[in-house]
């Protein structure tokens, strides 16, 4: 049993689990250092397969996508396989960007790009690609929360990070701008605009969170109009992005928020499907288990060092 929890301490977090008959799930934390070079190929050719079926073949130069490829280093890649062929029909890469908040170093989890195969679009995988990688590393570190940003000009994206996550600004109407939404926008626009793809030439509007003219950075063959952008369900973040976006210059809402308990609990009883609670309960029992109970029998095995406590001679 301590061998299987000291298993679940490493530095990154890995997991593979099947949370339905149709699809399988693998979730890999900086694969760039964490994966085999023959581990890291393959991932690599399954994300690029997915890319090219939902472009009509063609490719991004940004991100996992950049010719030097260090985005694998310092990001969380979430891929979904069909189980009926073994194809991989989705992913998301998630960047994790460094930040200074309160003269301490952070990390803010960049919801990142998420690509569908057009053909499972309806195969309900938003909860998988959106929340469950969010939640893992929620619980991984304590359920201690964790910053969240989105770059993105879909209105059913910016309706999905509003309803999922806590304090998010903009678009969740009942969250004003704070310093730390503010403050963590700067820092993500002055440092990391390379993981959006979003080039130095672009504007930002810091009142609002709206970066102008964002498609010149890689991300061009993403730029959609308000037509044919994706709607959410509810009628005001549509209004939302039609209002404060100009899709003819190619604007993006630049959203930060957290996932805290409450965000959690949310995405428990709104997200996941119920035929999938089992699944997730044993993987979220382990995370948490790596998270919170490894440390503990570590820091209380006298034989070992831990840290800066040392064993008694």
């Amino acid at each position: 049993m301590l061998q299987f929890l000291g298993a679940l301490a490493g530095k990154t977090l890995s997991l593979s689990f099947q949370p339905s008959r149709d699809y399988r799930v693998l979730i890999v934390e900086r694969p760039g250092t964490s994966l085999t070079p023959l581990e890291l190929d393959r991932l690599q050719q399954d994300c690029e397969t997915v890319l090219r079926a939902c472009l009509g073949g063609q490719i991004l130069d940004y991100g996992l996508f950049a010719e030097d490829r260090a985005a694998w280093d310092h990001s969380v890649i979430t891929l979904v396989i069909r189980v009926a062929d073994d194809r991989p029909v989705a992913f998301n890469a998630m960047p994790l960007l460094d930040v200074i908040r309160g003269g301490v170093s952070e990390t803010v989890l960049h919801l990142g790009l998420v690509m569908v195969d057009p053909a499972e679009r309806s195969g309900g995988l938003s909860w998988i690609l959106y929340g469950l990688t969010c939640f893992a590393l929620f619980l991984r570190q304590g359920l201690r929360p964790l910053w969240v940003s989105s770059v993105t000009q879909v209105p059913a994206v910016v309706g999905m990070v509003a309803e999922t996550f806590s304090e998010v600004f903009p678009a969740q109407s009942a969250t004003p701008q704070s310093f730390s939404h503010r403050h963590l926008a700067h820092q993500i626009m002055h440092r990391h605009r390379k993981a959006f793809g979003v080039g130095d030439d672009a504007g930002y509007d810091a009142d609002r969170q709206i970066i102008l003219n964002a498609y010149t950075g890689g991300s061009d063959n993403l730029k959609k109009t308000f037509a044919v952008a994706a709607k959410h369900r509810r009628e005001e973040y549509n209004a939302f992005c039609e209002r404060e976006l100009d899709y003819g210059r190619g604007d993006d809402v630049l959203q930060i928020g957290k996932i805290d308990l409450a965000a959690g609990q949310r995405f428990l009883a709104r997200s996941v499907p119920r035929s999938a609670l089992p699944q997730l309960a044993v993987q979220a029992a382990m995370v948490l288990a790596g998270a919170v109970l490894v440390p503990l029998i570590q820091w209380l095995d006298p034989t070992r060092p831990y840290n800066r406590l040392r064993p008694l001679k």
